[in-house]
């Protein structure tokens, strides 16, 4: 297969395949009993842990492997090529859990939280999205107010990965703390980041969804009532919540593109596979124009997808403007990956309708593609944005 090992060094590419082999002899022979029994297998996590992924683009000096964000999303789309839902458990784990506090939180937060995060023996969420904002979060309805030395804190929040897991030890919500005045006098919701700590008196768990795909994932709701934490949780500036957020949010799209990529990269090997063993009328169904032509477009988007990420990736390695190509790798990513999805499940026929097979799963799992970390719809307005375009 064409690969893009120009693209990496020495370490990046032994990184890749001992994440590869980690995933092949330990997630995918244990993935469909999973999916099955819609549960995060806690040990898998803890080998990660051990591998060191969840600390991969931190510096060693606070416990990190000392790499950069490159090998991060290798180690995430090698995890995708068969199980998407423990490769966003890492990415969402280190880019909405781990980064915030990491570039926002103080010495005493990061003392407090960063080492057993890092060590991958506990999990964080951030809660953003609600009933009625996500993209736009000018909708946010929670509210944090001061009480004294407290923040106290209502509200709600929706589709939140890591909340509700047996090692997750805190979730960062923002929430409307107050009000202030743009420059075009525009009085707008001032919208600042808050640390709650797992079991904290009023944050309410809700059940987990019952998704399409993603069944291993851990995906809940939660309410907060009356939720009473220090002033000095605060994460960063007041009033910089989900502008801070944003950065992590064009950053997680790099990860996501690289997650997208590793699914549609596993159903081009399972289809693959499946093509030259499978025999029909005297000869394997890959000698078939069609079949090979099907094929064939599948490496092609697979291969268009991985440049893209490693485009925006290495971008922001160095310190340049990334945000266009990470929407550009998004989006093409997302959509690789439901294509991707869907010829392969009918290069299986019948086989193909199976939810023990990996395609099928990938055909579940791959439409919330084009809709997390921001929708297609929000990557072609961010990519017009970036030619100059407002409509």
């Amino acid at each position: 297969m064409i690969e893009a090992d120009v693209l990496l060094d020495d370490e990046q590419r032994k990184l890749s395949q001992v994440v590869r082999d980690f995933a092949d002899s330990v997630v995918a022979p244990a993935a469909y009993r999973y999916d099955t029994e819609r549960r995060l297998p806690m040990e898998i996590i803890a080998q990660m842990g051990e591998l060191g992924l969840f600390g991969l683009p931190f510096p060693r000096e606070i416990g990190g492997q000392g790499k950069d964000y490159v090998s991060l999303c290798l180690a995430v789309e090698a995890l995708a090529r068969v199980d998407q839902s423990i490769a966003v458990t890492l990415e969402a784990g280190v880019g909405l859990g781990i980064v915030p506090i990491y570039r926002h939180g103080s010495r005493e937060q990061q003392e407090r939280w960063l080492p057993d995060l890092l060590a991958g023996r506990a999990l964080a969420a951030f809660g953003l999205t609600e009933a009625d904002a996500g993209s736009d979060a000018g909708g946010t309805r929670t509210t944090a107010r001061l009480d004294g030395d407290e923040w106290v804190i209502d509200g709600s929040k929706q589709f939140i990965t890591n909340s509700g897991t047996p090692i997750t030890s805190l979730v960062t919500i923002t929430a409307v703390t107050g009000e202030h005045v743009s420059q075009d006098g525009e009085v707008r919701k001032e919208l600042s980041s808050i640390i709650v700590p797992a079991g904290t008196p009023g944050l309410e768990v809700g059940p987990s969804y019952d998704k399409v795909g993603w069944h291993t994932s851990d995906t809940h709701p939660l309410t907060l009532t009356d939720v009473r934490v220090p002033e000095g949780n605060l994460l960063g500036e007041r009033g910089r919540g989900y502008a801070n957020f944003l950065r992590a949010l064009d950053e997680g799209r790099i990860a996501f593109a690289a997650l997208a990529t590793g699914a549609a990269q596993g159903c081009l090997e399972e289809a693959l596979r499946y093509a030259k063993e499978r025999v029909v009328f005297g000869r394997s169904i890959g000698e078939n124009q069609h079949v090979a032509f099907t094929l064939a477009r599948m490496q092609a988007r697979v291969h268009t997808a991985r440049l893209a990420w490693l485009d925006a990736a290495h971008k922001l390695v160095a310190g340049k403007p990334f945000k266009a190509e990470a929407s550009v790798a998004k989006l093409v990513g997302g959509e690789a990956a439901m294509a991707n999805a869907r010829d392969a499940s009918q290069i299986f026929g019948g086989y193909g309708f199976l939810n023990e097979n990996p395609v099928a799963r990938h055909y579940r799992d791959a439409k919330v593609l084009e809709v997390g970390e921001g929708t297609t719809e929000v990557q072609l307005m961010i990519i017009a944005r970036s030619l100059g375009l407002d409509g």
